[in-house]
């Protein structure tokens, strides 16, 4: 998991964005980490290469290049 955080803002219709956040919370997830997945696998699906920001120990696994 990145330790490092930045901000993005994203501008959306305010109905698809209460859509967004009801279906969210009826799959218990929140709206970022549902982001946040579609990033990852935007990524992953192009081919773009990156490095998590932050230190992470042999121990933890990479999170990034697992499926959910």
């Amino acid at each position: 998991m990145e330790l490092k955080t930045a901000r993005l803002t994203v501008l959306i219709d305010p109905a698809k964005k209460k859509a967004f956040e009801t279906l969210c919370a009826q799959q218990d997830v929140t709206p970022s980490q549902v982001v946040r997945r579609f990033i990852r696998d935007y990524l992953a699906h192009h081919g773009a290469s990156y490095t998590p920001s932050g230190p992470r120990s042999s121990s933890q696994p990479n999170r990034d290049s697992q499926t959910p």
